[in-house]
């Protein structure tokens, strides 16, 4: 998750497999029964939303869909698949940070299955830190220059920080540095590199745990809320329309480590500026991964 998604909606049309026209080339959606046309939307700015959207985007041309990514603010997302113009969103978050959506829409929506279930809101500090848990923080803020750094004023995280976070742990006396997921990113670069204690606000998934030698503190108070999991929700008929796909979803999980290596690969490495290329340089380093969905849904 992002901490700020805005902006209006940006449709990004993907063809079809290359020079995939006739029926046997297309051998997923021409042979199965699906639909061979799918929107995939994503939610704005969140990393391992539109990690995952582009990786299911290649996957499912390499079958012979015809595959629309549609991106926009959570809100418009949900309402886009309650009201059938999107087929499908990877990214719900239950049980806390979408459950109003999921009251709202629900009934005009279909989950899909969780592929993650440890989606959580953190406070993470450098792999040497001496301390290992919230309690001890306050105590030792010294180490870190009296400074917590977070990320935009008005994401969630942020709030929670201030308002519960703070609060139980006794931080009053820390700095809370409100400005950017990218200058938080620059303070835990900068702090890495000069091999100093650092303690941000971060979240998993995100593909810091993977580009920086850093762990959580233990958060015994459960300020910062427990784990979450992140669902698919198609609109209502998917498993009809789609009901390949739809045992394909089913299977699908990615661990800690495959994610953050996605996200790695495509945010941090190249930028964020060519996820086609992106998914296929991961694909290339997890050749098995879409064989063992199949596998596991008895379609290989």
């Amino acid at each position: 998750m992002t901490a700020a998604a805005s902006g209006v909606a940006v449709a990004l049309a993907l063809t079809a497999c290359a020079g995939g026209s006739s029926d046997d080339e297309a051998q997923g959606a021409g042979t199965s029964g699906d639909q061979e046309d799918i929107t995939i939307a994503i939610h704005n700015g969140w990393d391992e939303g539109i990690a995952v959207s582009y990786l299911w985007a290649n996957l499912l041309e390499s079958e012979g869909y015809s595959v629309e990514l549609e991106m926009a603010d959570p809100g418009p997302v949900y309402t886009g698949i309650a009201g059938g113009q999107f087929d499908v969103n990877f990214d719900m978050w239950l049980p806390i940070t979408h459950e109003d959506y999921l009251e709202k829409y629900g009934d005009d929506m279909e989950q899909l299955g969780s592929w993650y279930d440890d989606a959580k809101l953190t406070i993470a500090v450098n792999e040497d830190s001496s301390i290992t848990s919230l309690s001890e923080l306050g105590d030792a803020a010294e180490a870190f220059d009296n400074r917590l750094v977070g990320i935009e004023p008005g994401a969630g995280l942020t709030r929670i920080t201030k308002e519960s976070v703070i609060p139980t742990y006794g931080l009053e006396g820390m700095e809370f540095i409100e400005s950017s997921t990218p200058a938080m990113l620059a303070e835990l670069t900068g702090a890495v590199d000069a091999e100093r204690d650092v303690v941000v606000t971060l979240w998993r998934p995100h593909w810091a745990y993977d580009a920086y030698p850093i762990r959580d503190l233990e958060d015994p108070e459960l300020a910062l809320g427990e784990a979450e999991r992140i669902e698919m929700v198609g609109r209502t008929g998917f498993g009809e329309d789609f009901p390949q796909l739809a045992g394909w979803l089913a299977e699908f999980t990615l661990t800690d480590e495959q994610l953050f290596s996605l996200e790695n690969i495509m945010f941090n490495e190249n930028q964020g500026e060519d996820n086609e290329a992106s998914v296929e340089q991961w694909l290339e380093e997890n050749q098995e991964f879409f064989e063992s969905i199949k596998d596991a849904a008895g379609e290989a």
